[in-house]
This record gives C-alpha cells, structure tokens and sequence, in this order.
C-alpha cells in the first residue's frame, strides 16, 4: 500500500489535539483528587481550592473552546454556570443567597442541555423523552416528601424555603434532561460524557446540600464542597477535550442503545417513589395534593410509556415478520409465502371444478441490465414488472417474486387450460408497452411457464411450481417472449441438465472455468482485506454461461462437488501467488461460496484440510460462505459439516443474509463469524428508512453474536457513508470494483489503497 502523505500542519494539529486530550483526562483527574482531599482542609483552605477550582475551570474551558473552536453558546453558558456554583459556594454567603445562587446554576444547565438534546436526539426521541421524564417525575416526587415539604417546618423562612423548594423543583428538571442525554441512542463523545458526569455531580452536590441543610451533623462543610469542586472541573476537562468541537451534531446511531440502562433506571424511579408513599404519611393538605397530582403524572406516563411500547414491538414484529416473507425491494409476497398461497389453493380447489394456476414468469435477458445499466436501473425494472403484474392479473390472483427477475402469479379461480393461457397472454400483452427509466424507455419482454392443477389428481404446490418453472425453461428454450403450457414430456429437462453436467466436467478437462475475484475492503481504512471467489464458464461452442444457468443445475445434480473442489483449490493458490507477489498483505482473507450439496459431502472437509495444506494458507483466511437455505433444508447435517470445518480454524459466513426465512435459535447454533448483508438492503439503504432499521437490526445481531460483517453491492458513496455511520466494518460492490480477472487483481488492489482514488471513490461521504 502506498504511504499515506501527512503534511506538517496535518502533524501538528494532530499533535495539539493529543496533548488536549490527555491534558482533559488529567483535569479529571485532578478534579476527582481535589474533591476527594477536600475533607481534609480547614475553612480558609476549602474556601481557597474552591476559588483556584473556580479559576482553573474558568481558564480551562476557555483555553479548550478556542483550541478546539467549541459552540459560543455552550461556553458562554458553562462559564456562568460556572460563576453560579462557585458564588452558591462562598463561605459566609446568607443561605437565601446562596440558594438563589445555586437556582440560577440549575436554570442555566436547563438552558445548556435543552441545547444539547435539541441537536442530538435522533429517531427514538419520543420513547427516551419519556423515560427521562420517569425518572425526573419518580426522583421528584422523593426529593418532595424527603426534602421539600419537610423544609417548611425546619427553614422557617418563607423566602429561603421557596427558593429552596424552586431550586430542588429546577435539579430534578436537570435530571430529566440530563436522564434523556443518557438514554438517547447517539453515541456519546468524550466530551459529552464528561459534561455529562459534571452535571450528574452537580445534582449530588445539591441533593448532599439539600440534606445538610436539614441540620445533618453528618454531612461536613467538606463532603458538601466536593462534588461541586469536581463538577466545576470536569465540565471544564469536557470543553479541553477536542470532541467538543463536535458536541452539537447528532452523532452516529449507536448500534447497541442503552436498553438495559433505561429499564433498570425507569423501573428503579417508579419502584423507589411508591415505597417512599407508602412509608410516610403526607403532613398537610398541600402535601397530599402534591403526592396526589405527582403520583397520578407519574402513573399517567408509565402508562403511556407502556402502551408506546408495546406498539413499537409489535410494529417492529410486524416489520420482521413482512421481512421474512415478502420481498424488500417490491413488496411482494417472496416463495416461501408464495408455496403457502399455492398450498391453499390446491386444498380449497380438491374435489372441485376449480384447476389452481400458476405462471413462473422470468424477465428475458435481466442480467444484460444489470452487467450494461448497473443494479439500479436493473432494480427500476423489477418494480416496473412487479407494478404492471399487479395491474394485469384479477384481483383475486396472487402475486411473487420469488428470485432475482422470476415472478410467479397464482389464480386459484381457473377452471381449464384455455383460461390458464388466456392469463398468460394478459401478461404478455402488459410488457408491450416501454418502461420508463432515468437511463431512458425500455422494452422488457418475459418467457411465461403455465401449469395448473389435474383435476382428481393429488400435486403439492412445490410441484405446482416446479412444473412453471420447468415450462418456462421451455417458453425460454423457444426463443423467449413466449408461452409454454407445461406437460409430462416437458420432464425430459432432467435428460438435459444431465447433459449440462456432463459437459461441466469437460468444462474442467478442456479449462473453460475460471475464477475472477471481488475485493473487499476495510470502510474505515480503505484497504483491500480480502476477495470473493466467483465462478466463470466460458464455453467454447456457446460462449460465456451465466452463473444463474449452470450452478443451480450444478448443485441439483451434484456436480458442484467437484467443481467446488476445483474452485477452492484454485482461490487459495491464487491467494497464495498474490500474498508471495506483495500483492496483498500476509492477513488478506479468500471468500469462497459453498453450497449444502457440498456440505453434505463427507469427504469436503478433507478437501478443505488439503487444500489450505497445499497452498499454505493459514486456516482463519479462509471464508466459507453459505446461504439462510442450508440453515433451513437440512439444519443437522449442515451444523455437523460446519462445526468440523469450524474446528480447522476456518470461518463461516452467512451470504445473502435477510432474504432467506432462518431462525434466529438456528443461527446461535451455527458457527458463524461472519454475516454479509444482502444487497438488496443496501441499495435502499439510503432512501428508505425502513430498510436502515432492518440493517440496524442486523449489524446489531451481528455483533452480539459476535460475528464480522460485510455488506454487498455497495454501488454509490452514499451508501457507503451510511453503512459507516453504522458501524459496518466491511463492503464490498461495484461502488469499489466489480469482479475482476487474475491478472488484473494487482493493479485494482493499487488503486484501491491509493490515498488519493479512495478520496475520489468516497467524494460524496466527504462533501
């Protein structure tokens, strides 16, 4: 990798914001020594630590907000809170004073967070809002019975004990606020955590004078001085440190929020309020009209907090649920939904006239699209066909999309095979019309396999499909843009896949596979960190085959066995070249894909072991990729395979992941350590906020489960910079390079960890 060119000014800055960041951790530090020692000093020399904590913050948070050029409006304020506290501190002060002093610090910390919370609440705004609002509610009604009310009687001083009732009234305010800071799901900075810790000492400091001035002979002049020294100095150390520049931007989401923290802290302020109640009895009229009106607010919003809940889990429910059986980019029902459709039908048609229909329906020459236009005038296609599907079939007909450009429509209503083809050619005739795309009209054409139902004869609806599926094999065998009406001779295809098979194996012997690679780089750093493996077939009397077309019939027929074997070996040589040729560093890890025909091949982990062995590639460089399907079809045999291979030291990966219909108890049983998220998430990932909620889901399982996680088909900046914000470590896509040839991996992997291509690739992040 070339060398990352750093100019003077660049070290310097970097430099300075080192030394800021360390002179930050020793303020708190010394601020939490000074409050600990304070107990320790007389009159004179408390008075004086808490002048020079006075100074240092003052001179601190100055010096930190031009260095590190923090918003005017928080510094004006943390210095007047500041003045505010020290001047509540003053040894002699009169305690009206005092207590308007220390009213004063609370309003302006009211201010200083609202103008934080304004800026970095995000989309769970309105569950964290009302946690804290819990919790301000719960402590209040506390510091009501065990501070406030009892004041009247030991204050004796109508104007001292209102401003020490508005003054603890204002604390619990700060509470709420600062309790939302917490709960909110924008990962805190180093400077908002010690902002943060500033204002929670604060709080204590109040709560600590508060009792003593109950006449608590207990609580010294000390212990009341030190969480206020403290404070005054962290909240300083927090204006030092060089996030603070960025204190008012919302932040990046954090994948994780603080869940268990809410529910702990909300269900502690609901519990701790009802014991207090319950153990004292209120003194006076106003005393139980507070506790009454207190208790019913907090009551009121625990309980809106709980249906506000329960609504968002069974929206989220319900969002998964839609997931798992629809498709995300068309909303369509996907084919597990589709087979449960079929299955319906065919047990309400039994003994009747009715002959359940189905058309397996494929976008002609789709992945010319895709290869010329790019995924995303592929994916306008796919809509424009799911769309018209819709508007064609009777509303009584149901339709899928069940692959990549295959559609399947069910009509449960048909009662012979004229009407069967009668709604084959409404389709058809729904395609004559352009579609319009931002790459410009486009004609679309479809091959349209029909097969319906024999009366009197029992047929599951896999075969249901099966059979429009094996009829649009021949609608497409026939020159395409057509109708094929399946019938037994149709099975013949079996004769034909053998024949696809056989010439696979000659495809070995006469070198017409080849493997071309994908990298796959690290977001954060813009190196190249491993390949993906792809198979080619470039058939002499033919031409290039589709992977599409022949590795499903090499893994219905078993012949992905051996090339699967001839594929691993080749990718780990491969690697092997590259890694000796400096091409790639020594860590660089081999995507390979893995079908469960060959998992469940007893001799494939012998020919892992030997093909790791014979190219000298260390275990844990090796990825296996399997799809949600092997988890599913045969979860016991799969696990075994995987567990063994995961024993060599080799890694599994989950492809496509999202688009399949596993469970979730599955997947803690397989050894997974690595979770690529499918692209069709990524391609909505921008614009729709209902796919980065799945994404969210999906990293944050990931790392529970502690797995990697890398995105696929990542084909703009925008995309990247989301799956960044995320805390998505890896991608790869046409964004960063398409699937390459041998010979050209060596100048891809230069460009690709060249400083100056990565800033362009990533121009739209940057801007």
């Amino acid at each position: 990798m070339d060398s990352w060119v750093v100019t003077a000014w660049e070290k310097q800055v970097l430099v300075a914001r080192k030394a800021l960041s360390a002179l930050s951790w020793l303020l708190v530090i010394a601020g939490i020594g000074l409050g600990a020692v304070s107990s320790s000093l007389d009159a004179t020399q408390r008075q004086g630590a808490l002048l020079g904590a006075f100074a240092v913050a003052a001179l601190a948070l100055l010096l930190g907000s031009v260095l590190n050029r923090a918003p005017l409006l928080l510094v004006l304020i943390s210095l007047l809170a500041i003045g505010l506290v020290s001047g509540n501190n003053i040894s002699g002060i009169d305690p009206l004073f005092s207590e308007l002093f220390l009213l004063g610090a609370h309003t302006v910390v009211v201010i200083g967070l609202a103008i934080l919370l304004r800026s970095r609440l995000r989309s769970d705004a309105r569950n964290v809002t009302a946690d804290g609002l819990i919790v301000g509610l719960g402590a209040w009604l506390i510091v009501w019975v065990v501070l406030i009310e009892p004041s009247v009687d030991y204050l004796n001083n109508t104007g001292l004990t209102t401003a020490h009732g508005l003054s603890l009234g204002v604390a619990m305010i700060v509470l709420f606020l600062l309790a939302t800071l917490v709960f909110s799901d924008s990962t805190p900075s180093v400077s908002l955590a010690f902002i943060s810790g500033a204002t929670a000492l604060f709080l204590v400091g109040t709560i600590v004078k508060a009792v003593a001035l109950r006449g608590n002979d207990t609580i010294s002049n000390p212990t009341v001085d030190a969480p206020f020294v403290m404070a005054l100095i962290i909240l300083a150390a927090g204006f030092m440190h060089p996030t603070v520049r960025a204190l008012q931007s919302p932040g990046v989401t954090r994948v994780s929020p603080p869940l268990m923290t809410r529910l702990v802290l909300t269900t502690a302020s609901l519990i701790a309020p009802i014991i207090t109640l319950a153990l004292t009895d209120a003194n006076s009229t106003s005393d139980r009209i507070v506790r009454t009106v207190s208790a019913s607010i907090l009551a009121i919003m625990v309980m809106a907090r709980v249906v506000q809940s329960v609504r968002g889990n069974s929206l989220t429910q319900q969002r998964l649920v839609r997931s798992a059986l629809t498709d995300s980019l068309t909303g369509l029902p996907n084919r597990v939904l589709m087979l449960e459709h079929i299955d319906a039908a065919l047990t309400q048609a039994w003994r009747t006239n009715k002959q359940p229909t189905v058309l397996f329906i494929d976008v002609d020459r789709f992945k010319n699209i895709n290869d010329s236009l790019g995924h995303s005038t592929g994916d306008t296609v796919l809509t424009h066909v799911a769309s018209r599907l819709l508007l064609a079939v009777p509303p009584h007909a149901t339709v899928a999309r069940i692959a990549g450009d295959e559609f399947v429509i069910l009509d449960p209503q048909t009662e012979s095979p004229t009407q069967s083809v009668v709604l084959a050619e409404q389709i058809l005739d729904a395609f004559r019309e352009p579609m319009n795309t931002h790459d410009g009209d486009m004609f679309i054409t479809g091959s349209i396999g029909v097969a319906y139902a024999p009366r009197g004869m029992h047929i599951t609806a896999d075969e249901l499909m099966r059979h429009a599926d094996t009829a649009m094999y021949r609608a497409k065998d026939a020159g395409r843009n057509c109708i094929a009406l399946f019938d037994e001779s149709m099975l013949a295809t079996v004769t034909k896949r053998l024949e696809v098979e056989t010439a696979l194996y000659r495809a070995l012997e006469r070198k017409e596979l080849h493997m071309v690679h994908q990298p796959i780089i690290d977001i954060d750093l813009g190196v190249v960190v491993g390949f993906e493996a792809l198979m080619r077939w470039d058939r002499a009397e033919l031409g290039v085959v589709n992977p599409a077309e022949f590795i499903p019939i090499a893994e219905e027929t078993g012949t992905i066995v051996p090339l699967g074997s001839w594929a691993l070996n080749d990718a780990l040589s491969q690697l092997r070249t590259w890694i000796d040729s400096v091409v790639c560093t020594p860590s660089t890890t081999m995507s390979v894909n893995v079908s469960a025909r060959q998992l469940h091949d007893p001799q494939f982990v012998t020919v892992v072991r030997d093909a790791l062995s014979s190219s000298r590639i260390s275990p844990e460089q090796l990825i296996l990729e399997v799809t949600e399907s092997v988890m599913i079809t045969e979860p016991t045999q799969a696990l075994a395979s995987l567990q063994r291979l995961h024993s060599l030291g080799v890694r599994i990966a989950i492809d496509d992941f999202g688009t399949g219909y596993s469970s979730l108890s599955l997947l803690q049983r397989f050894p997974v350590q690595s979770i690529k998220i499918d692209r069709s998430f990524v391609s909505s990932i921008v614009t729709q906020e209902d796919t980065r909620s799945i994404v969210r889901t999906i990293i944050a399982m990931a790392k529970t489960l502690g797995a990697d996680i890398v995105a696929e088909g990542v084909e703009d900046a925008a995309q990247l910079a989301v799956l960044a914000s995320m805390s998505c470590s890896k991608a790869q896509g046409y964004l960063i390079s398409r699937p390459i040839e041998v010979a050209d991996v060596p100048r891809v992997v230069r460009e690709l960890q060249d400083l100056q291509h990565w800033r362009t690739i990533t121009s739209t992040t940057q801007d």
